[in-house]
Formats: C-alpha cells, structure tokens, sequence
C-alpha cells in the first residue's frame, strides 16, 4: 500500500470519526488539516482541477441534505468533515503548483 493511499485512508477515517462522536475527539481538527495537507502533496498535476472543483463544490453542498430526518445531520457532518479534509489539502495542491509556476 503506497504512502498516499494511507494518508487519504487515514483522512477519511479522521473525518468520519471526528463526524460521528460527540464533540470529536483531541486536536480533531489539527489532525485532519495537517492529513489534508499531506495528501494535496500526492495530488497528480494532471488531477489537480478536478481536486480544486471537488474542494470547492464540497465546501459548497455539505450541508444542503440536512433536513432529511434521521441520517440528514450525520452525513452533513460527514461531509463536512471531508470538505475540511479536501479543502486542506486544496492548499497544498495551490502551493506546489505556484512552487512549480516558480522554479520552472
């Protein structure tokens, strides 16, 4: 399993947890942001607009599904635990490409 796959493994599982319990758990938000920021670095420069539209069409909709009863405010959660997630990584994908803009 290559270094990127468990970072965004390990990302995921951060948000979805920091999501379902209660208050999150310590330095959730640390925890996502800095695997959000290692995972933009293995961000391919062919994938890097795709990623940027998914950062922002997740900061964009997390929240539009809840009002559906039941499962509505825990997939809200979910998701906007992940835009968080993307949204960091975003940052990276932003600085590696002006980094490249720069030394080429």
């Amino acid at each position: 399993m290559s270094a990127n796959n468990i970072v965004r493994i390990l990302g995921l599982l951060a948000a979805v947890v920091a999501a379902l319990i209660s208050g999150g758990f310590p330095y959730d938000a640390t925890v996502i942001a800095i695997l959000g920021l290692v995972g933009g670095y293995y961000v391919g420069a062919g994938d890097r607009t795709a990623y940027l539209v998914l950062a922002v069409a997740l900061a964009a909709v997390h929240g539009a599904i809840d009002g559906i009863p039941g499962v509505g405010m825990y997939v809200t959660s979910i998701l906007g635990q992940v835009s968080n997630l993307v949204s960091a990584g975003a940052v990276t994908v932003i600085v590696v490409h002006i980094y490249e803009e720069l030394t080429a």
